[in-house]
């Protein structure tokens, strides 16, 4: 699926908040939303199913100050990203489940059916290779696994100097109920400070083993181009894994993907 425009649009809502002298965190925040609303996304509207028809997405963010907010297997709401950003103002750093959606609530967040007839098209087509058993090398736990594609990210360097990441996802297309990928995980989905931003996606399980983000931005850290960052990150799996990072540091923007992957930048648009 050719998502670049939603891409763009994403990434120039964040520049307009950057441009304006917003936060990164702030920017991150709208871009993801606006992901988060595009149906064709697997985030938020149109979040891929669990193997029982619901919709539990999962939603982080972090700045350079290592403040970080998220939530996991939260259902009923419309942005799970902008609960992430309530979640940053507790003293925790995650919630999950009903308690995420009750936090939700309580914050102000209405109810919201985020399943779209093409989410429930998807499902039938997931179950119906999970009887067929066609299985991936990295996915032999499951009789099927396809279509990884759609999870959402964001990083922004604002102004002032500081960096935000974050992440938002409707999870993979075989999942348990009460599942967690790495996306809400700070460190695994997503990691920020001082050095940089980073963002990544593919085999939630996969990147979750290796701490990828962390892996990337410890790079930076130690004073790495953020374009080797983000390929030293990728070089840690292998091709039949799908992987995606995207990440800031104050040397610019970096990219490194195994598959088709749509991302943007002010000065440019990739897939």
């Amino acid at each position: 699926m050719d998502i670049v425009d939603a891409a763009e649009t994403a990434g120039r809502t964040g520049l307009s908040i950057l441009e304006a002298r917003g936060s990164a965190l702030d920017a991150v925040t709208e871009a993801i939303a606006v992901l988060e609303d595009d149906e064709r996304t697997n985030a938020g509207t149109g979040s891929r199913l669990r193997i029982d028809g619901r919709a539990q997405m999962d939603a982080s963010l972090m700045t350079d100050d290592l403040e970080a907010g998220a939530v996991a297997v939260i259902e009923e709401v419309r942005n799970p990203i902008r609960v992430a950003r309530g979640v940053m103002e507790t003293p925790h750093v995650l919630i999950v489940g009903a308690d995420a959606i009750a936090f939700a609530r309580r914050m102000g967040f209405p109810p919201y059916n985020p399943i779209t007839p093409a989410a429930r098209a998807r499902l039938m087509e997931s179950l119906a290779a999970i009887r067929k058993g066609d299985v991936p090398s990295y996915a032999k736990k499951w009789q099927a696994l396809r279509g990884l594609v759609g999870t959402v990210g964001a990083v922004a360097h604002d102004s002032r100097g500081r960096f935000c990441a974050g992440s938002s996802t409707g999870g993979t297309a075989f999942m348990m109920p009460g599942r967690v990928g790495d996306s809400p995980i700070i460190g695994a989905g997503i990691y920020c400070g001082p050095s940089g931003a980073v963002s990544v996606t593919g085999a939630g399980e996969e990147i979750l083993r290796r701490v990828l983000s962390k892996f990337v931005y410890d790079r930076l850290a130690r004073g790495g181009s953020v374009q080797a960052a983000c390929t030293a990150g990728l070089k840690l799996y292998p091709k039949s894994v799908p992987i995606g990072i995207i990440a800031v540091a104050k040397d610019g923007v970096g990219e490194a993907c195994n598959r088709k992957m749509a991302w943007w930048t002010n000065r440019n648009a990739r897939r």
